[in-house]
């Protein structure tokens, strides 16, 4: 366990960690938001308004009014408590009395209906907004296939496939793939049955596997391919020893000692075994071939960063005006859904394993990257807030969805379900988010430290 927390970029976690506790603040704040406004409207009384959650304490509280604003210490959410509504706080005491006005149980079935599905419609509106707001500044950018000029390198689970290293993929399915880092996620959603690549000059098609959509999840999508570029120095790091010479910006690496290679990857699996060692590195620099010995670190890293593929290669950018960020973004908002969606089917149909797709806050966080990216971290912050809408209209007890449910039942029938009812539903409701929470927590521990 020492060597695994040893090994571990606590940098790289920390700036994961902050980035994470942000946007979910935003998406919980804004979501509980969209409870207290309605509720406020309707006349209830609201007693606390919490970011995350508050066993036994509070980290910060203070009362305003007739409500308690506070931050919990558990990050695992948030909550408004409204008087006479059975919620996460299973606060029961009024309930014992009869209604009184500013109650939640004493008003209308469609305002409680509003109330109760205030934070979904606020989520939905977020990740909208968020898009449109992502599509107007940045635009849609990517890298694609066609431009990888030298193909791909095919993992282990990309030579299962019968791919090899240069293929240049073409498409799924006859479906031309546009957007080379899209590829895994299309293979599984849309069940690919063939991949199409150009071999040496040639189309080949080749047979997808039953159950390798399973595979490449359970990888996380990992051990397929990667993109072959040379091994090209974008700068030097300050940490780098050399004995003699040194690598400048621009230098392009074909040899490790005696040994030559023409891509990164291949660089990368030959310096593995020489971890704390000196090494020459025969590097091409303009039209002369230059040798400069370096000493490699403990983790066998030379210290300096490669020109990505995104430089080499180039990326596509589409552009957006005001007035057509609006629709696009509206788009990419129910495409992510859209995608969530098929991936929950993938998991109900038994294609893809519940074990290897579930996770808790650990892996939410590790989603973001090591450093702080804002176009990554309001896409991210988009992408959440819409699976969060989703999650929670589920019809689900203890989920706005199980609420608002009961609540379309009671203006249907006419009949309003008994406090005893919702008392022993939202209690179901949450062991079995709270068990699905913990196993969800177990696994990732799990992950981590296998």
């Amino acid at each position: 366990m020492i060597t695994t927390l040893l090994a571990i970029d606590w940098g790289s976690v920390g700036i994961k960690t902050a980035q994470f506790i942000l946007s979910f603040s935003i998406l919980v704040v804004l979501h509980e938001l969209g409870h207290y406004l309605p509720a406020k409207w309707f006349k209830c009384r609201v007693e606390k308004f919490y970011l995350f959650f508050n066993p036994w304490f509070s980290l910060w509280k203070k009362k305003i009014g007739e409500t308690e604003y506070g931050i919990g210490w558990v990050p695992f959410g948030g909550y408004v408590k409204i008087s006479g509504m059975i919620d996460e706080s299973m606060d029961k005491s009024q309930l014992k009395l009869p209604p009184q006005e500013h109650e939640f149980r004493s008003k209308k079935a469609w305002q409680r209906l509003i109330i109760m599905i205030g934070g979904v419609v606020v989520n939905v509106i977020l990740a909208i907004v968020i898009f449109i707001g992502i599509m107007w500044y940045w635009g849609e950018s990517y890298l694609p296939a066609a431009n990888l000029s030298y193909g791909v390198h095919a993992d282990s689970l990309g030579r299962k496939i019968g791919l090899q290293d240069g293929d240049k993929i073409i498409s799924l399915d006859q479906k031309p793939v546009e957007n080379i880092n899209t590829l895994e996620a299309e293979m599984i959603l849309n069940e690919a049955k063939t991949i199409q690549v150009l071999r040496e000059g040639q189309p080949v098609s080749l047979q997808i596997p039953e159950g390798f959509a399973n595979d490449l999840n359970k990888n996380k999508l990992q051990g397929f391919i990667n993109i072959q570029y040379p091994a090209i120095v974008d700068s030097v790091s300050n940490s780098a020893v050399f004995v003699s010479g040194k690598l400048e910006k621009g230098d392009q690496l074909i040899g490790f000692n005696d040994k030559y290679f023409k891509y990164y990857h291949e660089f990368n699996e030959i310096k593995k075994a020489y971890a704390d060692s000196a090494v020459n590195l025969t590097v091409l620099r303009g039209s002369d071939t230059v040798v400069v010995r370096a000493v490699l670190n403990d983790r066998a890293a030379v210290g300096f960063f490669s020109k990505s593929p995104l430089d080499i290669f180039g990326t596509e950018v589409k552009r957006f005006t005001f007035a057509q960020a609006i629709p696009a973004g509206i788009d990419r908002c129910f495409e992510t859904l859209s995608r969530y969606m098929g991936g929950l089917k993938q998991i109900f149909t038994g294609k893809v394993s519940a074990n290897d797709s579930l996770g808790s806050v650990i892996s939410i966080g590790n989603t973001f990257p090591g450093v702080w990216d804002w176009q990554r971290f309001w896409t991210l912050t988009a992408i959440f807030s819409i699976i969060l809408a989703f999650m929670n209209i589920l019809p689900i007890p203890a989920l706005d969805g199980g609420h608002a449910l009961f609540t379309i039942i009671e203006m249907i029938t006419g009949k309003k379900p008994s406090d005893k009812f919702m008392e022993y539903a939202q209690t179901v409701g949450m062991i079995l988010l709270l068990g699905l929470m913990a196993y969800a927590l177990g696994l990732d521990f799990w992950r981590l430290f296998k």
